[in-house]
Formats: structure tokens, sequence, C-alpha cells
């Protein structure tokens, strides 16, 4: 491996490269609703230095159309990076954008399939992301108290007080006697 070089989820990333994605995003805010094909440019212009085959490059692309607000354009790019291998952090953070997009676009159903084999994956800082995004999935079905149950789950470890309470009424919400 060349020095600067390291391998990162799908693949061999260039540290340059992916300073340069982040300070990409660190910039997002600074455009404009208006400029939004401008931050995309952006991106597909660092996407174009990877491998046709890398899974990072539909991955970002997707982000950077989500973030624009067109959910329709990143669902295909998502699925993309997940086809070509896209795990790690970055797979998991594919599996809770898609699944939002999923919702975005009408498609709770399959957001909730996607979302829930991660309840039971390895805990990361993400777990909470997955919660809430499945809450919402959950919520587009009809199907509130399992997602407000899921929601209060994550939400009670980080309350200074009620830990064992909020997590038993969100037991609760879902349980047989509730």
């Amino acid at each position: 491996m060349t020095a600067g070089a390291r391998v990162c989820e799908g693949g061999r990333v260039n540290q340059d490269w992916e300073c340069r994605v982040a300070a990409a995003w660190a910039r997002f805010d600074d455009y404009s609703e208006s400029e939004a094909p401008a931050f995309r440019a952006v991106i597909d212009a660092l996407v174009a230095e990877l491998p046709a085959d890398s899974p990072v490059g539909p991955f970002e692309q997707a982000c950077a159309w989500d973030s624009t607000g067109h959910s329709d354009r990143a669902v295909p790019l998502y699925r993309e990076a997940l086809a070509r291998g896209l795990d790690g952090y970055r797979g998991r953070r594919t599996k809770i954008q898609l699944a939002s997009s999923l919702r975005n676009t009408g498609q709770p159903e399959e957001g909730v399939k996607l979302l829930t084999p991660e309840l039971d994956a390895p805990s990361d800082e993400l777990d909470d992301a997955v919660r809430a995004c499945l809450a919402l999935c959950l919520s587009g079905l009809g199907r509130d108290r399992e997602g407000l149950s899921l929601v209060l789950g994550a939400l009670a470890p980080h309350l200074p007080r009620y830990q064992r309470s909020m997590a038993n009424y969100a037991r609760l919400l879902v349980s047989p006697e509730g």
C-alpha cells in the first residue's frame, strides 16, 4: 500500500480523498437550495476519482441527492452501494439513510425490513439513529406504539433520571400487558 492510502470500507481510499469529502460535507450548509446542483457536482467530481466499481461512490452520491431533497434519486444509489458490498460504518449509514429515503418515497415497509435486523447488529454510535429511523418507518405503517417504544428505549439511557421507568414504559407499549 502506498503512503497516504488506507483500507477503508469498500476498498482502498486515499486519506486525502477522505479529507476532501469531509471538507465538502462540512461546507454543505454554505450552499443555498438553488446551489444544490453545484454541491452535487463537487461530490460527483470527488467520486470520479474513485475506482469505477467502488461502493463508496454511489453512497456519497446518494447522500448528496438525499441531502438536497431528492430521496427518489438517492434510493437506487444507496441500493447500488450495498449491492457493491459497502459494509462497516458506511454500510450501516447506508441502511439507515436508505430506510429514511424509502419512507420518504412511500415505501416504509421496505425501510422496516431493512432496519429491523440492525437492532441485533453489533452496537455502535448509530444505534439510536437506527431506532429513530425505524420508528418513523413503523409510524408510516400505522404502528405508532412500536415506534414510540423504540424511541423511548433509545432515549432512556441518555436521561439524567428515570432511565428505568422510561425503559419499562417503552417495553410496556409493545407487550401484551401494555
